[in-house]
């Protein structure tokens, strides 16, 4: 567990602090609104399409900021390269909302590259692996109630342990799909981990037999004997009491992108076109 932290496919699962958001989803201390873009241009990097903005702040202090089309909740922060093009990555910017509210945060990476921008394109490549070192900050949006502190790290500290525990497991399953969409990582999933929350027609087929032994958690009956019989020990009390089908509501972005994290990781390691 320890040697896998310190790659870039668990970075999320390390000492999590999460980054604050205000009202319009500045990250972290509001710098971001001193913030101008003075370049902008995107590639298709490994069937990707990936964009780099160049940015500005009110010292003119320059920094890379890298997105990926398909995983909209993440961007990557770098500086600006060297007159060699060296650059190092800075951050992991991380935003989410959901039905309930929205959790946010930023991670301090350490790993760099060679970059090199032309007047409507740019290349890269990864010299230097990348590493999680911390999350620093860290704010939750629940319903009506936002959490900061202490209290908002050690509950997102939790849920990315949970988080980390659940994909790596769900990897393992016989015939796991790679590559989707959110939406067809919804469809596909849910149903195997929270047959309880959908509709009876979109069960598992023998998901209920005979004996089967239910208790209630957050307002909803859980199949204990289904636990038992699909999910590894480590994930029982985390199913059974109903907290499975909150991380799923809450943040099933971040289960998501975990789950696609070596498709992410492979895409941040090819060169642009």
């Amino acid at each position: 567990m320890k040697k896998a932290i310190c790659i870039l496919s668990v970075m999320f699962f390390l000492n999590s602090c999460l980054g604050l958001m205000d009202g319009a989803g500045s990250i972290l201390d509001g710098s971001r609104f001193a913030e101008k873009t003075i370049f902008s241009a995107s590639n298709y990097i490994n069937d990707a399409e990936m964009q780099i903005l160049v940015v500005e702040n009110k010292t003119s202090e320059k920094s890379i900021i890298i997105s990926i089309a398909n995983y909209p909740m993440m961007r990557i922060r770098a500086t600006f390269p060297d007159e060699n093009g060296n650059f190092m990555f800075t951050s992991l910017e991380y935003l989410s909302g959901n039905t309930h509210g929205w959790n946010e945060f930023s991670l301090q990476l350490l790993g760099g590259g060679k970059l090199a921008i032309n007047d409507s394109s740019f290349d890269f490549d990864i010299t230097e692996e990348i590493e999680g070192i911390q999350i620093t900050q860290g704010r939750i949006h629940r319903y009506d109630t936002r959490i900061t502190g202490d209290e908002a790290v050690t509950a997102l500290r939790n849920r990315f342990e949970r988080v980390l525990a659940l994909t790596e497991w769900m990897l393992t399953v016989e015939g796991a799909p790679k590559n989707q969409s959110l939406k067809e990582f919804e469809k596909h999933w849910k149903p195997l981990l929270v047959p309880e929350a959908v509709t009876s027609r979109n069960r598992p087929e023998g998901w209920r037999q005979e004996g089967d032994v239910f208790i209630r958690a957050e307002d909803i009956r859980w199949n204990t004997s289904f636990t038992e019989r699909v999910f590894p020990q480590e994930l029982w009390l985390v199913r059974n009491t109903g907290t499975l089908l909150r991380d799923w509501e809450e943040a099933i972005s971040l289960i998501y992108m975990r789950y696609e994290w070596k498709n992410i990781l492979e895409i941040f390691t090819k060169r642009g076109n």
